[in-house]
């Protein structure tokens, strides 16, 4: 058996938040939102992709920010991306460098920590 990529990943956010969900992923992030399938939709959430990527908010009851856990997404113009976030009142976290990237953090309206990453130029 071989794991051969990864599908999605799914972050929580408490119930109603799909409105202030798609503000952040679609609105500032630029990712598109998708249907889900009618045997999921009554679950509430909702599903987003850019390219190859994709990002389940799923609601839950007992709901927890992921404040360690973290998806990164790797951007093509992170200073661009940062003015954005910073426009709309998203504070952007410096963390340590890492090796061959520009990088930083910003939180989801619901406290989700996600990485943002642009490699270097070589």
């Amino acid at each position: 058996m071989t794991i051969l990529r990864l599908d999605h990943i799914q972050l929580a956010i408490p119930a109603g938040g799909e409105d202030k969900g798609r503000a952040f992923y679609a609105g500032l992030l630029g990712f598109e939102e998708v249907e889900k399938p009618a045997n999921l939709a009554g679950r509430g959430g909702c599903w987003f992709v850019a390219g190859d990527v994709r990002v389940h908010l799923g609601v839950a009851g007992d709901f927890v920010a992921a404040s360690k856990a973290h998806p990164a997404f790797v951007v093509d113009d992170l200073s661009e991306l940062r003015k954005r976030l910073e426009t709309a009142g998203c504070p952007v976290v410096e963390d340590e460098p890492l090796e061959g990237y520009d990088r930083f953090y910003v939180y989801d309206p619901f406290g989700n920590r996600i990485e943002m990453m642009q490699p270097l130029e070589p």
